[in-house]
């Protein structure tokens, strides 16, 4: 469950159901998303999902494939090229690099994060306070024009939400926030990364060295606000 309200940010995953199962787990993740004030979510179903034809019974009750509803679970395990020159990455130093970082990653996929600038503290302070996750952002001439985060597991670091602006792309600064976030997690004694990629960021990570381990079906799952009595 992300910051905002966005399906994309709010998602469903690691499914293991039973068929018979399927309708009572729907019916927990949108009580659960309803009580945080969601009305819409993802669901990603891999390629190790059960049963089987999980993605086509949710299909049959309602739910559609997401914008871009193919994506690649793909890792890392030796050291990506290192940070092109001209690129600065590093983490997100306070409450004002890590807003605009949050900023970038609307701009560039196009969606409002849908928090203010107290939420958005919160979220900060939550980042401070539990330690699972870090900001990182890239900067050419001292401007702020990619971002990404690294969420803190047992064996790896899971990459995500890699946005760059378009007038910044093609110049290094996706490349850097994987090499940075490499060496992030080979200081905490993981070194291994793990993403799942959509069309755009696939061939990009393939080159830096990720292999495909796994295939992601995406479905947006729009249930409304909870019924007023």
């Amino acid at each position: 469950m992300g910051p905002g309200a966005h399906p994309s940010w709010n998602v469903a995953q690691r499914l293991r159901l039973m068929p018979e199962t399927i309708d009572s787990t729907v019916e927990d993740v949108h009580a659960l998303l309803r009580e945080r004030g969601r009305s819409a979510c993802t669901w990603e179903i891999g390629s190790s999902a059960t049963p089987s034809d999980l993605a086509e019974q949710l299909r049959a009750r309602g739910f559609v494939d997401d914008r871009d509803p193919y994506a690649v679970g793909m890792v890392l395990t030796a050291p990506p090229p290192a940070q092109p020159e001209g690129v600065e990455a590093r983490e997100a130093r306070d409450f004002e690099e890590f807003k605009a970082a949050q900023r970038v990653a609307e701009e560039a996929f196009g969606g409002d994060v849908g928090m203010d600038d107290a939420q958005l503290r919160a979220r900060y302070e939550e980042k401070l306070a539990t330690g699972l996750w870090t900001t990182f952002i890239a900067l050419v001439g001292g401007e702020i024009v990619a971002s990404a985060s690294s969420t803190y597991v047992d064996g790896a670091v899971t990459l995500n939400g890699g946005a760059v602006l378009p007038q910044a792309r093609g110049r290094g600064a996706y490349r850097a926030l994987v090499a940075v976030r490499w060496a992030d997690a080979v200081e905490r004694g993981t070194p291994a990364l793990v993403t799942q990629a959509g069309a755009m960021s696939r061939p990009i990570l393939e080159r830096l060295g990720f292999r495909a381990v796994a295939e992601i079906t995406i479905l947006l799952d729009e249930f409304g606000p909870a019924l007023s009595n």
